[in-house]
């Protein structure tokens, strides 16, 4: 991946979704020949000269501190998941050395994880940033039965799943909003680790075969992944409404993913059914 254009395209999308109202910047009325806010004014808000904002939308980070990462952040109402991605993209175009040789993450799930899962009175998966399910308990295999069933290559990928697999949209009651959230994902990982092969690989398939990826993906848009909730039409107990959990395991590279259902509700009932029809098909 190109670190410097991602910087670009990053900051350009960025600064065309602000308007100068949303900044309390005056319009001056009349028809703005840019989208959004222009670099003079993206400058202005950061404390920083034109000239060097906008070397640093071209791509151009060399030297760029920390105070002026926060003061583009700040100027372009950065979130939290968007700032973050923001510095991993400069920290890596302003390391001094060449990309190392990456070894493959981690892909083994440690044995006292899995007994953590399997303790869990509910569904549960771990995976990597990639969106590889890398493990789960047997009520998370059941709940997510057509992600595992799909024979795809390599463990199963949340990603592949939902922009491969036509069984994604009815399994997914929202599927826009799931497809967005796991670009969104995986733009971040990018972000983090530009030099991982097998994401690249993900990311060239997804975008060869896939138009919902592609577009979603020249959006640059990132999430940090950790809470919500999902609403699923599963192909035996119907559809559930479940909220969930991601529990960060930073020295594995991994994430525990953990739903739970309303006390006493429709989604419950489920739940405890998927959990009696999964006892019956484990081995």
């Amino acid at each position: 991946m190109d670190v410097s254009t991602d910087i670009r395209d990053f900051l350009t999308t960025r600064r065309a979704r602000l308007k100068p109202q949303d900044v309390e910047l005056p319009s001056y009325g009349g028809r703005r020949r840019v989208a959004g806010l222009r670099r003079e004014e993206v400058a202005l808000l950061a404390g920083i000269s034109v000239e060097y904002y906008t070397r640093l939308e071209r791509g151009n980070a060399a030297g760029a501190s920390e105070d002026v990462l926060e003061g583009v952040a700040s100027a372009l109402r950065l979130d939290d998941a968007e700032r973050s991605h923001l510095f991993d993209l400069v920290r890596t175009a302003n390391s001094s050395t060449a990309p190392p040789r990456r070894r493959p993450s981690q892909e083994r799930v440690r044995p006292n994880v899995q007994l953590v899962i399997d303790s869990v009175n509910a569904p549960a998966y771990v995976r990597n940033g990639r969106l590889d399910i890398l493990a789960a308990n047997d009520l998370g295999r059941s709940l997510y039965s057509p992600v595992f069933d799909d024979r795809g290559p390599g463990s199963p990928n949340m990603a592949r799943f939902i922009f491969l697999n036509p069984d994604a949209t009815e399994f997914f009651v929202d599927w826009q909003t799931a497809a967005s959230d796991v670009v969104a994902i995986l733009r971040a990982e990018a972000g983090r680790d530009p030099y991982d092969r097998r994401l690249s690989d993900l990311i060239g398939e997804l975008s060869t075969r896939s138009d919902e990826f592609r577009v979603r993906w020249a959006a640059h848009n990132v999430k940090f992944h950790r809470g919500g909730t999902k609403e699923l039409n599963h192909p035996i107990v119907g559809r559930v409404t479940l909220s969930y959990e991601s529990l960060e395991l930073p020295n594995d590279g991994q994430r525990i993913n953990i739903y739970t259902a309303e006390p006493h509700s429709r989604s419950q009932e489920a739940l405890d059914l998927l959990m009696s029809w999964s006892s019956t098909v484990s081995p």
